[in-house]
């Protein structure tokens, strides 16, 4: 996955705590004034179609990141093609919709409710009485039960990566006919609809062994649209047939072909027609955009021109025009080159011939980038700095830098729990407020960051060797604003009000993966002591002696006359310069990534903030880094999820210490947390009112950006190569694909127009 699509899981050391008391009350009375969730930033792309008008029969070849080392979703190493595997061979009782919010499927179910809260809550599923397996065997409350003693935790023989919701059941039992599952939970849960989706047969979640084992590489029995007819490692693909047990609408498609193509390969593999559906990434899709009507390899040297003479042209350019006495050999050698430029340009044509058959579709994955502050030591230790970090980003320009080119709303995430939409969606970056470089600086003095400030002799070269060693070789110092890869003037723009920040779940180009780790085992640094209004005093005492334009070293009244460039100079304390490391993805899926760090970098040395930035490969970018708390900034995704209150919380959850001294962070990989964020999302999953869980859920987002341990940026792209004439399939936003209904389009009919072409 290109770090810009990681979705961590992870462990870490020692934590920052903000107390509630940073955050002004007053911003959350908005937050149940109306609903701020709103529409999609963009709709999803996929040449709708209707059923009509699409072929019976073929095969789609869809390119995948990798064939699964488990077809299990409840394992902790599967992956994207795990669910997508899932989501077309097994029973789902909820999918999502072009909101991302579940809607009861009826190809499973007639009807889903709570029938009853005293003194348990008693969730009432009434089955399709036509849902079977594909041996023949009806659907029914023992898969139900098999499945709730699989994932509940309590037989530590069952290798689970997750029973949230599961644990909370107390039963599972048939109703008043084999159609019926009565559900009793042992408390209330508010986000019982994530549960049973999918849905495994009881072979499969009745014994440890067939759990642990037995579904990792096939699936015997399948209930969906597809069946899984191969898993083949070996010839990297996985075979999708349609089910004929199906008893909903026909698959229209007769197979499809999931193949494994790294994300490097794949616009060649499209050139080369060898794929109908893969997700790309700009440089790929630029190319296809560009291949129709586009200029050949020799634009730019003249129109009209023989090969010989533009290779004489560029020769000349490059000062390397034969003399006269080795025009003989400098004539073979130009025969040789315009045969070599004519099978380039032919296999150019060719290319362009068969791109000309694709289209790019486009939209915005649920899933956002962030800036993740490691609260865990150092000086991001003290929310202080976090939050003056937070206040030196321009948000809306880095969310241009990476959307606009493509043509997709640039808007920044307001929210670290939902996406635009989505029910639980608010803009809560006002808690936090939005970019403003002085109250940044105001903030670094007000924790004793001072400009100009005295140095130890060794300090940084000391910090930077360590840094070096633990991210990689490759380290580059912030100077003067300019990063690596940085070559455009400075964009930065003062945005007077709070907007949104944003997080980033892994890495970049589209890449979609989950890393879940263990615990680092490392002792816990004693950050617990409160900081509630002792730390906005702070911030207050610094909006009125700014050091930004006072003497170095000195607290001095705004407006105080200060040396030539004293506001860019490295701030210290205590001997020790104020920079952070920033580690990044060196893959080749990462630039917009790198694009954006290298903007942060700029936006942060304005405040006098330095960075190293040091990048790592692929492979150790999470393990090594991220997960093991090796960095102090860092950029990666997270998926967005209908049920945050269940989902998000191990994300946000305070750090434990345990009984060993090592620090359990579940997937809290900024180390920043506290116990009020922690009641809050107990209190949400609790509640069935969805009013009520809604607010709750939009007050915890708003004490999450307070402490400012991640910053959400932006929603991640998502730009997927289709064959013009394939329909129902693209890039799918938050709404589960229907498998039944994707296919080739029949000849003369035409589908609706994609949001991209309009």
């Amino acid at each position: 996955m290109s770090h810009d699509g990681l979705g961590p899981r992870a462990v870490m050391r020692s934590v920052a705590f903000l107390t509630a008391g940073a955050l002004a009350v007053p911003l959350l009375s908005a937050c149940s004034a109306e609903d701020e969730a709103g529409r999609p930033l963009a709709a999803q792309d996929i040449a709708p179609a209707a059923r009509a008008q699409i072929a019976d029969g073929g095969t789609l070849r869809w390119a995948v990141d990798a064939v699964p080392e488990t077809l299990n979703t409840f394992q902790a190493d599967a992956d994207a093609t795990t669910t997508r595997v899932a989501q077309a061979v097994l029973p789902s009782m909820y999918r999502l919709d072009a909101n991302g919010r579940p809607r009861l499927n009826r190809d499973f179910l007639e009807s889903a409710k709570v029938v009853d809260t005293e003194p348990r809550q008693v969730v009432l599923y009434r089955l399709n009485q036509q849902a079977v397996w594909s041996d023949g065997r009806e659907i029914g409350a023992a898969d139900f039960a098999a499945q709730w003693r699989a994932l509940s935790g309590k037989d530590s023989a069952y290798w689970t990566a997750r029973n949230a919701g599961y644990d909370r059941i107390e039963k599972i039992e048939r109703g008043t006919s084999d159609l019926e599952v009565r559900v009793t939970f042992a408390r209330p849960y508010a986000d019982w609809q994530s549960l049973f989706s999918p849905l495994y047969p009881k072979d499969v979640m009745g014994t440890p062994d067939a759990f642990n084992d037995g579904a990792r590489r096939r699936l015997k029995v399948t209930a969906g649209p597809f069946t899984l007819t191969q898993a083949d490692r070996e010839k990297d693909r996985i075979r999708l047939t349609r089910n004929p047990r199906w008893w909903g609408r026909p698959a229209k498609l007769t197979e499809i072909v999931l193949a494994a193509v790294p994300r490097d390969e794949r616009a060649g593999r499209l050139a080369e027609g060898d794929l109908d559906v893969a997700e790309i990434d700009p440089a790929a899709a630029k190319s296809i955009d560009s291949a129709a009507g586009a200029a050949g390899p020799l634009s730019g040297h003249g129109a009209g021109r023989t090969a010989a003479k533009a290779l004489r042209s560029w020769a000349v350019a490059d000062g390397a025009a034969p003399a006269a006495d080795q025009a003989a050999d400098q004539d073979d050698r130009e025969v040789h080159a315009r045969e070599n430029l004519r099978r380039a340009v032919a296999a150019w044509e060719r290319q362009k011939r068969e791109l000309r058959g694709y289209e790019v579709r486009k939209s915005l994955e649920p899933a956002y980038t962030q800036l993740a502050l490691n609260g865990a030591d150092g000086p991001l230790a003290d929310e202080r700095v976090r939050r003056a970090v937070a206040r030196a980003l321009d948000r809306k320009e880095l969310a241009k830098v990476v959307l606009k080119p493509l043509g997709l709303p640039a808007v920044p995430v307001g929210s670290h729990l939902a996406l635009s939409g989505q029910e639980a969606y608010a803009d809560n970056s006002g808690a936090l407020g939005g970019q403003d470089t002085e109250e940044a600086q105001a903030l670094l003095a007000d924790a004793g960051w001072v400009p100009g400030g005295p140095v130890k002799k060794g300090e940084n070269a000391e910090k930077g060797e360590k840094g070096e060693k633990a991210a990689g070789p490759e380290v580059n110092k912030s100077d003067g604003g300019k990063s690596d890869g940085e070559k455009e003037p400075d964009a930065e723009k003062k945005a007077g009000d709070g907007k949104k920040a944003d997080r980033d779940d892994k890495s970049e180009g589209g890449d979609d993966g989950t890393y879940i780790v263990g615990q680092d085992g490392k002792a816990p640094a004693d950050h617990g002591r409160d900081h509630e209004a002792h730390g906005r005093q702070l911030a207050q005492d610094g909006r009125q002696y700014l050091n930004r334009r006072g003497a170095p070293g000195a607290y001095a009244p705004r407006g105080t006359a200060a040396p030539a460039g004293a506001a860019r100079e490295a701030l210290a304390k205590d001997g020790k310069a104020l920079t952070l490391r920033f580690v990044l993805p060196a893959g080749p899926g990462s630039e917009s990534l790198r694009l954006v760090a290298g903007r942060i970098t700029r936006m942060l040395d304005k405040v006098g903030i330095r960075t190293e930035t040091t990048k790592v490969s692929d492979e150790s970018y999470f393990k090594d880094h991220i997960a093991s708390g090796e960095y102090d900034l860092a950029l990666y995704s997270w998926p967005a999820s209908a049920f945050p209150a269940t989902d998000a919380r191990p994300i946000y959850a305070k750090p434990v210490p345990g009984a060993d001294g090592s620090l359990s962070v579940e997937q809290n990989y900024t180390r920043v947390g506290t116990d009020q964020v922690d009641q809050l999302f107990d209190q949400a999953v609790s509640t069935l009112d969805r009013e009520e869980g809604r607010s709750l859920i939009r007050k915890a987002d708003a004490r999450i950006w307070a402490a400012a341990g991640s910053i959400p940026l932006y929603q991640r792209p998502q730009l997927t190569a289709v064959r013009k004439n394939v329909v129902n399939a693209g890039s799918f936003g938050f709404q589960t694909p229907v498998y039944e209904d994707m296919g080739f389009l029949k000849k003369g009919a035409k589908a609706s127009a994609s949001p991209s072409q309009k």
